[in-house]
């Protein structure tokens, strides 16, 4: 393939990646965004192995890197479950990261187009700056898949003095690269390149460890944003065109998916970063002042009584969360959500941006058990319907429902926008305890004198309320 053929079927290529970020924006569109997401990752990894810059010597290692790769990917894709699918996005982060860095080293040591003048030094500093990127993505990466698969705690680490750590860290950084880019030889600029990959690396094991487990969503779409510039820098390092643009559409798009996610949870990105928030251990986050205890006795009710409650209803908004994914409901919930819609009732889903720990894994979920799009609607669209609806059920979230970051000041989530299902006529949360959520924050909704808690495995208890719904 020649060189011009190359870079119009990179073009191509690149709209197509563009089409497919507009197509994932929306449910009803997502199918045909994945299809573009394909055919144009087909066509620009035929174009790099079948370009001008690739020898008919290395097709067989090319060839096996695939076929391994594909595997894996096959291999994931069958086994890997929807509950896991957070963790899963946060390991194939980390090889973004480590692709940097292994291309970056690879860059460096290669001596057959060498450089001079200025070209070396922008090119150096290339491999510099992508390394680094490439170092904080892959470990932090990995400490994200750690916290959300359970094998490390979601609680925060938070070191003595770890804010002027993270400076000195960077000082060195910036020290090492300057002895980096001045080295003569690839001997002499090895030593400060190995220095600031592993500061690089430990770096990244501190920065996600610090952060609680409640902003796991946001180190999602924060780390989403790193493996993009991480793969910018990669074609930087390459000088291939379309890495950098792919790389730049993934590095921004995740960018603005943090501020929503932010803005979702009413955090600063900083804070974020800062970390501290969320204990992940069921006891209640430290507040700045004394939070309000939640008064009140809670009313438990069975899977009976919450099925006339349905019955009786006209109105009525499902609000799911990440123990709706750990019990995989969701299909017994599109088995309710199709008879009462039968019956004449007018049912919906209330959907938060940080709902599960991912941005958008309800939606998938729902989407996977062929909920209808048009009735899963954001937050921000259903809040002014609650006063309205007969019945709100609360599937397995809890901290995107709490009244406390309405009502009290001193709660740890004061602030953050909450799906408002108390001021339904009766709201039903479905927990298989009174621990408290992600965050750590103990919820007064379950103490409210219109709402019934329907303890037990979501699963079960719901296949209990649709053999009660026919009967």
């Amino acid at each position: 393939m020649s060189g011009n053929l190359a870079t119009v079927s990179y073009i191509g290529a690149t709209i197509l990646f563009i089409l497919s970020l507009g197509g994932l924006s929306n449910p009803e569109t997502s199918r045909r965004g994945n299809l573009y997401g394909m055919i144009g990752m087909t066509i620009a990894v035929l174009a790099t192995v079948f370009g001008p810059r690739v020898t008919a010597a290395g097709y067989p290692w090319i060839i096996g890197a695939m076929v391994a790769g594909g595997a894996i990917g096959l291999y994931a894709a069958k086994v890997v479950k929807m509950t896991q699918m957070p963790e899963l996005v946060a390991l194939m982060h980390s090889l973004v990261g480590l692709a940097a860095c292994l291309v970056g080293f690879a860059s460096y040591i290669d001596t057959s187009a060498p450089l001079t003048g200025a070209e070396k030094t922008i090119h150096e500093l290339e491999i510099y700056i992508g390394i680094l990127i490439g170092a904080v993505t892959f470990s932090g990466s990995l400490i994200a898949f750690g916290k959300l698969n359970g094998k490390i705690g979601g609680a925060p680490l938070l070191l003595p003095a770890r804010h002027w750590l993270n400076l000195i860290g960077l000082l060195v950084v910036i020290w090492f690269g300057g002895k980096f880019i001045a080295a003569h030889s690839i001997s002499d600029g090895m030593t400060p390149l190995i220095i600031m990959t592993v500061i690089a690396l430990l770096f990244g094991i501190h920065m996600v460890m610090a952060i609680g487990g409640a902003d796991m969503p946001v180190v999602v779409s924060m780390l989403n944003s790193y493996s993009g510039w991480a793969a910018a820098a990669t074609g930087f390092m390459l000088s291939n065109d379309l890495l950098i643009v792919v790389g730049a559409l993934v590095g921004s798009s995740g960018a603005i998916l943090s501020y929503i996610m932010c803005k979702a949870m009413n955090r600063h990105f900083i804070s974020v970063i800062a970390g501290g928030f969320g204990t992940g251990g069921g006891a209640p986050a430290a507040p700045k002042g004394e939070a309000a205890a939640p008064a009140g006795e809670v009313v438990p009710v069975s899977a009976t009584e919450t099925a006339e409650l349905l019955k009786e209803a006209k109105s009525v908004i499902i609000v799911p969360g990440y123990g709706m994914a750990v019990a995989q409901a969701q299909h017994t919930v599109y088995e309710i959500t199709k008879h009462l819609r039968e019956k004449g009732v007018n049912i919906r889903f209330g959907i938060h941006p940080v709902a599960g720990r991912m941005p958008g894994h309800m939606n998938v979920l729902l989407a996977e058990a062929k909920v209808p799009y048009d009735i899963v609607l954001e937050m921000d669209e259903l809040n002014d319907d609650f006063p309205a609806t007969d019945v709100a059920m609360v599937i397995g979230a809890n901290d995107i429902v709490n009244p406390a970051a309405q009502d009290d000041p001193t709660s740890p989530i004061a602030g953050m926008p909450v799906l408002e299902v108390w001021k339904a006529k009766t709201s039903i949360v479905m927990k298989r305890s009174m621990a408290s959520g992600y965050a750590g924050v103990d919820n007064p909704l379950f103490y409210k004198e219109n709402n019934r808690m329907l303890f037990g495995d979501a699963k079960k208890m719901l296949d209990e309320v649709l053999v009660a719904l026919k009967s």
